[in-house]
C-alpha cells in the first residue's frame, strides 16, 4: 500500500481531501449565511443576536482556514472559488432573513447538516488512523453539538 508523507494511505487520504473540500464549501456558505443574518437581523433581540451571529461567523471563518490547511496537509488543494462552493453546497441558503426565529432555524439546520458531514469524515479518517483529521472533526462536533443545544433552547421560549 502506497502511503503519503504522513504515513497515511494515499487513495483513502485523497477521498478524505474530497470530503474536506465539500465541508469547506459548505462552511463558506454557512459563513455567508451568518454574515447575512448578522447584517439583516431586526427586532427586539437585535443587540443580542447581532453579537451572537458575529461570534458564529468569526468562528466559522477560523474553521474554514483550519479545513483548508488540513486539505493542504493531506496533500490536496483547497477549493477557493464561489463556483466550487455553490457546486458542493448542501446547506439551505438564507436570503434576506431579518426575523430572529428564521435566523436561528437556519443556523440549526446548517449545523445539523455540517455535523452529518463531519461525522462521515470522522468515520473515514478513523478507518485509516488519520488522527489529525479525527481530532479536528471531534473538536468541531463537540462545539457544534453544544451550539445546537443552545439554539434549540432559545427556540423553546
Amino acid at each position: 500500500m502506497k502511503t503519503n508523507i504522513l504515513g497515511l494511505p494515499v487513495q483513502e487520504s485523497e477521498l478524505i481531501v474530497t470530503e474536506l473540500n465539500t465541508l469547506l464549501s459548505n462552511y463558506q456558505v454557512y459563513y455567508q449565511n451568518l454574515r447575512g443574518i448578522h447584517w439583516n437581523i431586526r427586532g427586539k433581540r437585535f443587540f443580542d443576536l447581532h453579537v451572537k451571529f458575529e461570534e458564529l461567523y468569526n468562528d466559522s471563518q477560523l474553521k474554514v482556514d483550519m479545513i483548508a490547511e488540513r486539505v493542504l496537509t493531506l496533500g490536496g488543494t483547497p477549493l477557493h472559488t464561489f463556483e466550487d462552493y455553490i457546486k458542493n453546497n448542501k446547506l439551505a441558503v438564507g436570503k434576506n432573513i431579518s426575523n430572529d426565529e428564521k435566523a436561528i432555524h437556519l443556523i440549526v439546520s446548517s449545523l445539523s447538516d455540517l455535523l452529518r458531514m463531519e461525522r462521515e469524515i470522522l468515520d473515514k479518517a478513523s478507518a485509516i488512523n488519520d488522527e489529525g483529521t479525527n481530532s479536528m472533526m471531534s473538536d468541531f462536533i463537540v462545539e457544534q453539538e453544544k451550539t445546537l443545544w443552545m439554539m434549540q433552547a432559545w427556540l423553546e421560549e
